[in-house]
């Protein structure tokens, strides 16, 4: 557990996947408006350059943000990182659209995280699927890793080699989240990875119905996957908080 005992000193979570199609984006942005919510001051970093869509998921396409790589060459500050509009604690950098991810400096990036660690309780990085430059970078510099994950056997084998590179570059916490979990599944999938379980998020449409609305998930509704990432947001914190029962409705 990361019960953080300091406000200010940020703890960086690297959210990862082993291919796309798990809702990783989603979860890191229904994570991070839960502990916005909690009032802890969060900076969310999309990695993905070239598919940015944390800002989509976050409620925030509408809203002009900086890309990371523009305060990294110091065009801007970080105080300039964009607000939520309705989530006061929470901001924003994305991922530039033209740059290319293997000529990205990771020790720049290094620096403008050492810079955000003193502003913020919480910085989620929210990592390109797969395992190239992007990946590296931002499990170089996490205190720990969330793997996502769905139930079904690939998934689970992918996200499996995810950790075992992860680990191989740092030894760091790394947890498990099983996203759109369906009861059957969840039952028969659990053991292919190989990590603490971190959360179960159920299948569930609004989270697709926020996202058109353009509101975070955890403005639009308080039940099952907003309400599984308040588990997770917690259980983040150090709370004791039980795992969600995933049922047929």
């Amino acid at each position: 557990m990361n019960m953080r005992e300091e406000q200010g000193v940020a703890q960086v979570l690297a959210v990862i996947s082993g291919k796309g199609g798990t809702g990783k984006t989603s979860l890191c942005a229904g994570i991070a408006s839960c502990l916005a919510m909690d009032g802890l001051r969060v900076l969310c970093i999309d990695l993905d350059v070239g598919l940015r869509n944390l800002d989509i998921a976050l409620g925030m396409q509408d809203v002009a943000v900086l890309p990371f790589t523009a305060l990294m060459r110091g065009e801007y500050s970080l105080q300039q990182a964009t607000q939520h509009p309705t989530l006061a604690s929470l901001f924003l950098l994305t991922a530039p659209v033209t740059e290319d991810p293997e000529t990205i400096d990771a020790d720049a990036f290094g620096r403008l995280l050492d810079a955000a660690r003193d502003a913020f309780d919480w910085i989620l990085l929210d990592a390109p699927a797969g395992v190239g430059a992007l990946f590296r970078m931002a499990t170089r510099y996490a205190d720990e890793a969330a793997v996502v994950a769905l139930a079904d056997p690939a998934s689970q084998r992918d996200a499996a080699r995810a950790a075992e590179l992860l680990l191989q570059e740092r030894e760091i916490p790394a947890r498990l989240i099983v996203n759109r979990a369906i009861p059957r599944l969840f039952d028969d999938g659990m053991d292919g990875v190989g990590l603490p379980l971190l959360g179960v998020v159920p299948d569930d449409t609004a989270v697709t119905l926020a996202a058109a609305e353009g509101k975070p998930l955890v403005q639009y509704t308080y039940h099952g996957a907003a309400l599984a990432c308040h588990h997770i947001a917690g259980r983040l914190c150090g709370r004791r908080v039980p795992l969600m029962k995933i049922t047929n409705r």
